[in-house]
């Protein structure tokens, strides 16, 4: 009886809420930024969908801020720095902003991950289904149409088991396009590699694409082409595969402990930089001090393989 008591008890705790219900209408020049963005921001490609974005649809995430606590009616900037910079640039005097609860500067940007291919492919479908224009997509996105419409038909000519294979990995289109010239048989021992190697880059997809033999490919190869690789050439491939994995795995046994001591101070930096004060004491005392913890404390991952942390 003791642990269902346990859990009655604690079925009663109210879970304790990041934000407050009600968005805030904020002048924007009443919000401090606590981040320094660096001077060629605004030449990103990730700044211009957003003012892009902002044009043809308005603002569709809303920054994050947390009151000062002198009273001074001003908010400091938890997250959307970009987003309050283009609201300056195009002369927007007010946005709505999410109040939170915490003051914490590293929490919301340091937990989204990238979207895969296949489930962006899947959204543009649902949303041209439902009436959309891939042209009003493409305006609101600050992409080509091109680009809409090649994400759009992303899955044409793959299979629907490589489609599922690959619905979570970050394979570029280039990949698809490539799986797109073999069988569908093929397509799924090549996606199978991919993920086996946990490579999904188009230059792999290619070697993948440069030994399968004619009989596996949607279309045979056309004459003068490069033939594809004998058995020597394949025998040799694998070979040089093997000793690449071999080295792979002597660099992460000789700098494994490294990772180790960097992803520690990494941590200590996060959290000295999610201490408002601190991050305002460098600001005014320390701002190349406070740039280059910013840089190391943004890092998502020390090692490959891992998703970057957006804009």
């Amino acid at each position: 009886m003791a642990p269902i008591e346990h859990m009655g008890h604690l079925s009663k705790r109210r879970v304790h809420a990041a934000f407050d219900r009600d968005f805030v209408t904020l002048p924007v020049d009443a919000i401090i930024a606590l981040k320094t963005l660096r001077p060629e921001f605004r030449e990103s490609r990730k700044y211009v969908q957003i003012v892009t974005s902002i044009k043809a649809v308005g603002l569709v995430e809303s920054p994050v801020v947390v009151s000062a606590s002198d009273g001074s009616g001003q908010y400091y900037l938890l997250d959307g720095h970009m987003r309050i910079e283009a609201l300056k640039d195009l002369g927007i005097p007010t946005v709505d902003c999410l109040i939170a609860t915490d003051e914490d500067t590293y929490t919301y940007n340091k937990r989204i991950s990238r979207l895969p291919p296949v489930q962006e492919h899947r959204m543009i479908v649902r949303t041209v289904e439902r009436g959309v224009d891939p042209t009003e997509i493409a305006e609101a996105l600050g992409l080509e149409v091109q680009t809409i419409v090649k994400r759009f038909r992303l899955l044409d000519g793959i299979s629907a088991e490589v489609a599922g294979l690959l619905k979570d990995t970050t394979c570029s289109m280039k990949v698809f396009d490539i799986l797109r010239r073999m069988s569908p048989m093929r397509q799924v021992e090549a996606a199978s590699l991919m993920i086996g190697q946990n490579v999904f880059t188009p230059v792999f997809a290619k070697a993948l694409l440069a030994a399968t033999p004619d009989e596996q490919l949607a279309r045979p190869r056309r004459s003068g082409r490069i033939p594809s690789p004998n058995g020597q050439q394949l025998a040799r491939m694998e070979r040089e595969l093997a000793v690449l994995q071999t080295r792979i795995k002597s660099v992460e046994d000789s700098f494994g402990v490294d990772v180790l001591h960097l992803t520690l101070a990494r941590g200590f930096m996060v959290k000295l930089l999610a201490n408002n004060g601190v991050v305002r004491w460098l600001a005014n005392n320390r701002q190349d001090y406070l740039a280059e913890f910013q840089r190391v404390a943004e890092i998502e991952a020390l090692q490959p393989g891992l998703d970057a942390q957006p804009p």
